[in-house]
């Protein structure tokens, strides 16, 4: 089987594009997407956050809302602003955002290599979550969230999305974020056939987001195989997926916000905090511009923390990450939280909303002290996924996000 595969993709048809796509489903609450879809019937916010045009208590995981879902999608295809190609496609996907540019190639991506981990994670999954694509791709019989992929070094891929930019696109649109989708079908079956053998080729893809998703989509196929007994190679043995280089991606910091100091005075906790790291007050933000050095906010005063220097070298993965050394030096032994994933005092920012959006949280009470991280780099997650580990939560933040409603890949 092959590595990826071309697809009849389901888009918005032409000009439409702009009531259609939305952010992506895990991004917004569901107050959050109502608002953001009042006034328009045809966002993609109706399929992916179905709740929203449901009374405001329903369980958002309620058989009503995956069914909802799915009234839906065939509501906005039967008026003809989702329209779907006739022949199978690969689809080259632009996401500009402050003048950063990603080129990346929207796929199938085969379940089979993501079941023996030729498609690598570096994520644990929560079955709530995993539970909930489940039932939305049954329902809707579509997968309409796509995963996001990175594929190692690859020159001649890069060239063919490049020349594959340079036509008229099917999609091109700003959205009300600022980042700017654009969309080019591939149809041409020389390059279809150049692609799917250099993706044959590579010794692995990356998930950078969505394990969720492509868990999910594990879990479908083996259902749909089992009930009905389908031989051959089907539908629901690839996902649906956008695969950049991963020289092109960019991740921002993840910060941490801690409720309290564990029971001690700022002055002891100040002290605890150097056991391992050198503490040096700073008049201004502190945002850390190389590994082992950390920025720290409390009672209105930033310090620069930087690890002593016998405890920077790790030649594992994991144990190497910023995220991993600030806990395993300063949040499990000073601050006592041993589990991020379960423990309510600890929460977590993405570098997006700014070393003032850590700022804010402190200065409002909610949280005693804020740390700022250097940003997990591409070459970490890809070690710590070839390594078949997995990297502590919210290691990563991918910016530009994708949205739904650019291509969706049916499975019938």
């Amino acid at each position: 089987m092959n590595l990826i595969s071309p697809f009849k993709g389901l888009r918005p048809a032409p000009d439409r594009a702009s009531d259609v796509i939305a952010p992506p489903y895990d991004v917004l609450n569901s107050a959050e997407a109502r608002e953001r879809a009042d006034g328009k019937p045809w966002s993609f916010l109706h399929i992916s956050k179905p709740e929203i045009d449901l009374p405001e208590k329903t369980d958002p995981y309620s058989a009503e809302v995956y069914a909802k879902a799915a009234e839906n999608l065939a509501r906005i295809r039967e008026a003809g602003l989702l329209v779907r190609d006739e022949q199978p496609c690969y689809y080259a996907y632009r996401l500009i955002m402050d003048g950063h540019s990603q080129t990346g190639l929207v796929a199938g991506a085969s379940v089979a290599d993501y079941d023996t981990n030729r498609i690598r994670k570096h994520e644990f999954t929560r079955p709530v979550k995993e539970d909930d694509r489940v039932r939305q791709i049954d329902a809707v019989n579509a997968q309409t969230g796509p995963v996001l992929l990175a594929y190692p070094d690859a020159p001649a891929v890069d060239a063919i999305l490049a020349a594959a930019a340079q036509g008229e696109p099917a999609l091109d649109v700003t959205a009300d974020d600022g980042i700017q989708h654009t969309l080019w079908v591939i149809d041409n079956a020389e390059s279809i056939a150049q692609l799917t053998a250099a993706f044959n080729a590579m010794h692995a893809l990356y998930i950078a987001d969505g394990h969720h998703r492509s868990a999910a989509a594990s879990r479908i196929a083996k259902m749909r195989h089992e009930q009905q007994g389908s031989a051959g190679v089907a539908p629901w043995d690839f996902f649906l997926s956008v695969i950049f280089p991963a020289h092109q991606m960019k991740i921002f910091d993840y910060n941490r916000v801690i409720k309290d100091l564990h029971g001690m005075e700022p002055s002891q906790f100040l002290a605890a905090v150097e056991e391992h790291f050198t503490l040096e007050p700073s008049a201004t933000p502190v945002k850390p511009a190389e590994p082992g050095t950390f920025g720290m906010y409390m009672d209105g005063q930033w310090f620069k923390l930087t690890l002593n220097p016998e405890l920077m070298p790790n030649d594992d993965p994991v144990a190497r990450l910023d995220v991993s050394r600030l806990a395993r030096y300063l949040i499990e032994p000073v601050l006592g939280i041993s589990d991020p994933r379960r423990d309510d005092r600890i929460d977590f920012v993405g570098g997006i909303r700014g070393l003032t959006g850590l700022e804010k949280r402190v200065n409002s009470g909610e949280m005693a002290v804020a740390f700022s991280l250097y940003a997990t780099s591409m070459q970490d997650l890809m070690s710590v996924a070839d390594n078949n580990d997995v990297m502590p939560p919210k290691s990563t933040w991918f910016e530009p996000k994708l949205a739904d409603g650019v291509v969706s890949y049916l499975l019938d």
